[in-house]
């Protein structure tokens, strides 16, 4: 396998590759801004520059030094090559890139949504100077407001071009281009068009520095007081891998994790940012009952207590298919798997459906080979699976909809980040004991006989399916809003209460182990170092 040194480690590698990216397959740190491996490479920034010998072909492949240093992040990699990134000319190039780079940065780390996650911060201090010789006016640049999530600082930016080959090669919307020449060169976007494209935010994550700033996140928490939890979109069909930061049970961002089978290095703005119906303040938090047009709140215990003898007594007077169940694409497989137990443990010939399934529009994919999906639920075919290791009769939602009109009892799951109820559903409950588990107030919570608070994907661990048929686990990021409960909990505490089973706690790699083979083997699960708790340690004075 052809081979490089790189300041003494050997390095193998296969394919057509430059020196930078075998670098970064061997995590050998070559200092770098405008490389990104989603995008051209067009080796402006300068601070890849290295030392380079390689074999001559003219001299009997003796290994020579080349003449002068080479861009590591668009020079091929050759076998026999040796690169020197700590020699004193690399060195010396790097002090002198990162102090033309700080000459007109401005000094304002400490206030920077950027600081703790900067490369030029990092830089600055691994490769930069004790201090600054720069002693005239720095030039000032303007503060830009490209779009509705993003926010340009011009004084921070070092003109790596990501953001504008991002808008050119990725999203393939252009609107972003550089103007000006020298030092009045800037990013800026197209007079009359805003960065307001499906994937805009991406720009933040891929800006180096804090130049491109997230006006969501602006100001409200410093990074390094973020815990980081491996998740999953639990908004769209896509699957995307995510990163859910958090503080004290609060989510502040959304940012993408790399995978390049799924969603290589970015995500939608509808995924980033859709998260806020998690912290809505007319979150259900405890059971309550309607009767008579009345609501009345009820500990948990009163409610499985009311749930089980309902359905019980229903079940003995109207016989079997007397009870339905839906699940809501919305819930993990774990959950709907449970929840399909339920129902079946008290008839065996319950009616199963799915929940609706939001469409909205139609697929659309980038010029970067990202897609955005029209399916606005994260596991349709999860729960389709779940369900169907119980029953092979688990029917779609317009189809469920017209055996729940014969249904004496009805088991609802809704988890959707808006109004889910359709006048059909409605209409054929009407005449129906309900129990409604869901996060969220709609038309029909006002007229169920008993609501119960659940849980959002965030607060829980899990399994989705997604569109490709990939199955993928998530970790919880924060805890359950207070006096609310995961609907896998739900579940197997109804379970206990109508007689079928033991009280347990819901854990879903027991739940997984139970489903069988598929979902032992066929789940793909998070990095661990994808996790990462807040740096800063909090003490009692």
């Amino acid at each position: 396998m052809p081979t490089l040194i790189i300041d003494g480690k050997p390095c193998e590698f296969e394919g057509k590759k430059t020196i930078l990216q075998v670098a970064i397959e061997h995590e050998v740190e070559i200092p770098h801004y405008c490389y990104h491996p989603g995008m051209s490479i067009v080796a402006s920034c300068r601070i890849c520059l290295a030392e380079v010998a390689q074999p001559n072909p003219r001299n009997d492949n003796k290994v020579e030094l080349l003449p002068k240093l080479v861009p590591t992040c668009q020079t091929p990699a050759v076998d026999g090559m040796v690169v020197y990134n700590r020699s004193p000319k690399s060195v010396q190039n790097q002090k002198a890139v990162m102090e033309y780079l700080l000459i007109n940065h401005p000094l304002d780390c400490p206030v920077c949504d950027q600081a703790g996650e900067c490369s030029l911060q990092d830089y600055s201090y691994r490769y930069g100077r004790g201090a600054s010789r720069f002693e005239e006016t720095k030039i000032k640049q303007p503060k830009k407001n490209l779009g509705p999530h993003v926010l340009l600082y011009s004084d921070r930016c070092i003109m790596c071009s990501r953001c504008v080959r991002f808008t050119r090669e990725v999203s393939g919307t252009n609107e972003i281009g550089v103007f000006g020449r020298g030092s009045a060169e800037q990013i800026d976007i197209f007079p009359g068009q805003a960065l307001d494209n499906e994937l805009s935010a991406n720009v933040i994550d891929i800006c180096p520095v804090g130049a491109l700033l997230d006006k969501d996140f602006l100001m409200s928490m410093r990074v390094w007081n973020l815990t980081k939890t491996p998740s999953i979109d639990g908004i769209t069909a896509s699957g995307d891998n995510l990163s859910i930061e958090t503080n004290e049970g609060r989510i502040y961002r959304f940012k993408p994790r790399t995978n390049m089978d799924v969603n290589t290095w970015w995500t939608s703005d509808e995924i980033r940012f859709g998260w806020k119906f998690i912290h809505r303040e007319d979150r259900f938090r405890s059971p309550f009952t309607n009767l008579r047009g009345q609501t009345k709140e009820c500990d948990w215990n009163a409610a499985y207590d009311q749930i089980a003898s309902t359905l019980r007594d229903i079940r003995n007077q109207h016989g079997s298919g007397s009870i339905a169940l839906m699940v809501s694409p919305m819930l993990s497989c774990e959950e709907a798997y449970l929840l399909g137990k339920l129902a079946i443990g008290l008839d065996d010939e319950a009616v199963l459906g799915i929940g609706p399934v939001p469409v909205h529009g139609a697929d659309k994919t980038f010029p970067g080979g990202y897609t955005v999906y029209a399916e606005k639920c994260p596991n349709a075919r999860g729960v389709r699976r779940a369900l169907g290791q119980l029953t092979d009769n688990a029917f779609e939602y317009d189809a469920f909809v017209e055996k729940a009109a014969a249904a004496k009892a009805v088991i609802l799951t809704g988890n959707y980040p808006s109004d889910w109820i359709t006048p059909q559903l409605t209409a054929a409950v009407d005449d129906a004991y309900v129990v409604l588990i869901d996060t969220l107030p709609t038309s029909l919570s006002e007229t169920a006989d008993v609501v119960l608070p659940g849980a959002t994907w965030a607060e829980k661990a899990g399994t989705f399916e997604n569109v490709d048929h990939r199955l993928q686990s998530f970790e919880q990021a924060i805890p359950v809003i207070e006096l609310a409960k995961p609907e896998g909990q739900i579940a197997l505490d109804l379970i206990h209460a109508t007689g079928h089973g033991q009280r347990t706690l819901f854990n879903a790699e027991q739940v997984r182990v139970e489903m069988g083979d598929a979902f032992v083997h066929e789940v793909h699960h998070p990095d661990l170092s994808d996790k990462a708790k807040s740096d800063l340690e909090y003490v009692e004075l």
